[in-house]
């Protein structure tokens, strides 16, 4: 049996970043997970002189984020994308299309008909409405218009979410602009605000990975834990006698325990959902409400020049209509250094999401034949791919619905009852990298202000 003052399930970044803080505040804490490697999803292999990321590719540096980073000695870690990473496409007719990032590109862009674009700059004298329990395909439209909301921000969400637009709740996808919208009636008018005001802390600009890969950041932080990190440490079990959470651990190594004062629960949704049933039966089934989407990653290696269009930029999504399986396709080569040997470039394919969960059911073959059928239609290939890489992530990313704030909400209010328990993750305030890592950070905080 092992005692310590904290507990933490989960080894993903929410639950290494709720575990830095516990302990940079002085505190005993043990972090147990069932795989064998930390990070989660942030899994970054070399392969054949490439650098694989299984999981996410990039991030963005949040305020919370750069503080923990920074206050934590970790920021030498962050690698900046190149700058041409912010050229960004869209397909359309099957054709790459830039993402217009400035007033006067956004004025010559194909992506949206005149009307598209006024109906767009509208939005400040649009009738004020209320988002809460708004989809982002209702609030997309009602704000900016259908165009607006079919050429440009389903497809942002497909990027992000693998999601569909009229199931997301725009409260939590969208939060800034939800809260512009109720603070001054008007997105614009609201952040245009907002900017006048400054003093809000912030991030780093730009698009940013760990060098090494997303996994070597995650793999810093666990490195840092030392023996405060157990692995291939399964949690089967959590009940509470007195004040103190028992947690039984199915090792290879036989059954022990582990009982701490305080319990972080960084463990996906349904796992936590799992481990919380015994404690409040309520809050396991609030848990087990949130879905998520299924995404394949295949990555493929390809000899420079090998393309019709140039590989260059941050890469492609495919918006609904333009595609079958394939959602995206990222361009790490032309992001980071090291991703690729010399003559060769680096892409990472996308595929399933809600659009089509059964994308992952095909065999590698079918899956990558269907992919590289779909970027030689926009690319262009004159010379066959090599696949490096094939991941399917079954539960890859939360699907905050309309009503996901609130659930959240009781979610916590129901955990708050129990003797100094605290939640993070991806599924609870946000799916960026970013933003799980900040949810571990808040968990934390709470367990230690709880005395």
């Amino acid at each position: 049996m092992t005692e310590v003052e904290f507990a933490v399930v989960g080894a993903g970044i929410a639950g290494l970043a709720a575990a830095t803080t516990l302990r940079a505040a002085g505190r005993e804490v043990l972090v147990l997970d069932a795989a064998p490697q930390a990070g989660g999803a942030a899994r970054s292999e070399p392969i054949d002189g490439h650098l694989v990321e299984r999981g996410p590719n990039t991030f963005r540096v949040s305020a919370a984020m750069n503080e923990f980073l920074r206050s934590h000695g970790f920021d030498a870690v962050l690698e900046p994308a190149a700058p041409g990473g912010g050229e960004r496409f869209l397909v359309r007719g099957g054709a790459l299309v830039p993402v217009p990032m400035s007033p006067l590109a956004f004025a010559r862009s194909p992506l949206l008909t005149t009307g598209g674009k006024l109906r767009l700059l509208a939005e400040p004298f649009v009738r004020r409405g209320d988002p809460r329990g708004e989809s982002v395909a209702t609030f997309a439209k009602r704000r900016f218009g259908c165009e607006t909301r079919d050429a440009l921000i389903g497809p942002f969400l497909t990027g992000i979410y693998a999601g569909d637009e009229t199931q997301l709740g725009v409260e939590t996808v969208f939060p800034s602009l939800a809260a512009a919208e109720l603070r001054s009636g008007s997105v614009v008018r609201g952040l245009l605000a907002q900017a006048l005001r400054g003093g809000a802390a912030k991030g780093r600009p730009g698009t940013w990975s760990g060098k090494g890969g997303i996994g070597a950041l995650a793999g810093a932080l666990a490195a840092a834990l030392g023996p405060a990190l157990r692995l291939s440490a399964p949690v089967s079990r959590i009940t509470c006698e007195d004040g103190v959470h028992r947690l039984a651990i199915a090792a290879d190594s036989g059954d022990a325990e582990v009982r701490a004062r305080g319990l972080v629960m960084a463990a996906p949704a349904a796992e936590s959902a799992t481990l919380l049933e015994g404690l409040d039966a309520d809050a396991a089934n609030a848990l087990r409400e949130i879905v998520y989407a299924p995404v394949a990653s295949v990555s493929l290696s390809l000899a420079t020049g090998s393309t019709r269009e140039p590989v260059r930029g941050f890469g492609f999504l495919v918006p609904r209509g333009e595609g079958d399986v394939l959602l995206g396709c990222l361009f790490p080569s032309q992001l980071f250094p090291g991703r690729a040997p010399a003559g060769r470039e680096l892409l990472t394919l996308l595929a399933g999401g809600m659009r089509r969960p059964d994308a992952l059911d095909e065999s590698d073959d079918r899956l990558v034949a269907a992919l590289v059928g779909e970027i030689d239609r926009v690319l262009g290939l004159r010379d066959a791919p090599r696949t490096l890489a094939i991941t399917r992530w079954r539960r890859a990313v939360p699907q905050p619905g309309v009503d996901h704030v609130r659930l959240v909400a009781a979610l916590r209010d129901r955990i708050a009852r129990q003797p100094r328990i605290a939640l993070a993750g991806a599924h609870l305030d946000g799916v960026a990298f970013g933003e799980a890592l900040a949810s571990g950070v808040r968990a934390a905080r709470t367990l230690l202000e709880d005395r």
